[in-house]
């Protein structure tokens, strides 16, 4: 990729993570396209994300941990911290948000998913950034959740009202025509505007050298993301497996690779590996902070359908069944449902899943079936192009250097011809 000179200009970027590591990933991957664009630029993230210090950062990209606090499946939100109450940590939160900001001196803000934050912590900081000049970007997954439920959690907060206020302008990481995440609410046209779909962030493997051993390509690959809710996915692929040894006269399941992610709650970890070493077509890994090396060396993907691990599949054009969560958020359900509208992906209902011979047969098709490129609705073929991250590499050069180009100078005001004098003879 070839850069461009931008001299110490700066992006800093909110992901407030409380569930997986869905928004620590895309804005990761924007980071670090950016800084490999343009050479000068530094980037800062602010992560509420257990796990941020675990992952590879570019050169000029750096972090700042807020306190951890976690999602539950009922959508209410708790401390990580046992000892510190909710209300305490969203101070401290706010305050080094705001601390932030003001030391880092961003020329562009970008706010990741949640316009005004976790509870609002961000709201501050965006108006002392309006107040001295900084250009202020939402950016939004190209499906936040149905309309319905959407409208419900914003509802009496004025969103509509304070995005239009703050934000210059709105990303949506996705191409037009997929879905419009704001559909069924009443968007003012001044905010419909700022909206630009980027197209689908592609992802590409890493340039370095692995630090640990990969296994030998040409696996399924089970993925749950970040795992906190992903044990029932687990359970039926192990399940799958062990019906598979029991009925020698089917074809076996195809040699499986299960990355259980770093939320999975303990209990069902150390259960899931103790069974794994029973079965000797399944290897089990906790975690891997090189996920595109992974899904790079899968035959196929089994996963529950978040937004990156989408991208991860069109990107390396893998065949891919979809298992998606409908709690507490039918984000990843109706992502699912179009993919495989567009024939980028198969679904199959989380419900379906504990019918453990179909599941089964549904895992030996897949990987034999044909990936996204050969499948994909013609209508749609534009969704493979992912220039994703393309597109917001111009947009911010286009700001910046708009920025640092000096006014012209005032053109010289003209002057009036002198009134004419007569003298009187």
């Amino acid at each position: 990729m070839n850069s461009q000179r931008l001299e110490n200009a700066r992006i800093l970027m909110y992901s407030h993570d409380t569930f997986g590591l869905g928004h620590l990933s895309r804005c990761r991957a924007i980071a670090n396209a950016l800084v490999e664009t343009y050479r000068g630029l530094s980037v800062m993230i602010i992560s509420g994300a257990t796990i941020a210090g675990a992952f590879d950062y570019r050169v000029r990209v750096d972090f700042v941990k807020v306190p951890s606090v976690i999602k539950l499946h009922n959508g209410e939100y708790q401390s990580m911290a046992a000892h510190t109450s909710l209300t305490d940590t969203l101070a401290m939160r706010r305050a080094i948000i705001r601390h932030t900001a003001e030391s880092f001196r961003p020329d562009i803000f970008i706010t990741d998913k949640e316009p005004m934050g976790l509870h609002g912590e961000v709201e501050e900081t965006l108006a002392y950034l309006k107040a001295r000049g900084t250009r202020l970007v939402l950016g939004l997954r190209e499906i936040m959740d149905s309309p319905e439920l959407l409208a419900s959690e914003w509802a009496g907060k004025e969103m509509m009202e304070k995005i239009e206020a703050y934000y210059d302008a709105i990303w949506v990481y996705g191409p037009e025509g997929f879905n419009d995440p704001l559909a069924g609410l009443d968007v003012p046209e001044t905010v419909r505007a700022r909206m630009h779909y980027t197209g689908f962030l592609r992802r590409s493997r890493p340039r370095s050298e692995a630090i640990q051993p990969r296994p030998a390509e040409g696996y399924l690959l089970v993925t749950t993301g970040g795992g906190g809710d992903g044990a029932a996915l687990v359970e039926a692929v192990l399940a799958a497996h062990e019906h598979s040894r029991a009925t020698p006269d089917e074809a076996a399941v195809p040699r499986t690779l299960v990355v259980l992610g770093p939320y999975l709650p303990p209990r069902e970890r150390a259960d899931f590996i103790a069974r794994a070493r029973t079965l000797p077509n399944v290897e089990i890994i906790e975690f891997d902070n090189r996920m595109e090396d992974l899904v790079a060396g899968a035959r196929c993907v089994v996963a529950m359908g978040g937004y990156n691990t989408f991208c991860e599949i069109l990107s390396f054009d893998k065949p891919a069944l979809i298992v998606p969560r409908t709690t507490p958020r039918l984000e990843q359900a109706l992502r699912a449902e179009r993919g495989q509208e567009f024939g980028l992906v198969r679904m199959m209902p989380a419900e379906d899943i504990t019918d453990t011979p179909r599941f089964a047969g549904a895992l030996r098709a897949l990987c034999d079936a044909p990936p996204p490129s050969q499948t994909v609705d013609v209508r749609m073929r534009a969704v493979l192009e992912m220039n994703g991250l393309e597109t917001v590499s111009a947009d911010v050069g286009a700001w910046i250097f708009s920025a640092a180009r000096p006014a012209p100078p005032p053109r010289p005001a003209q002057s009036e011809p002198a009134p004419e004098i007569r003298l009187g003879s």
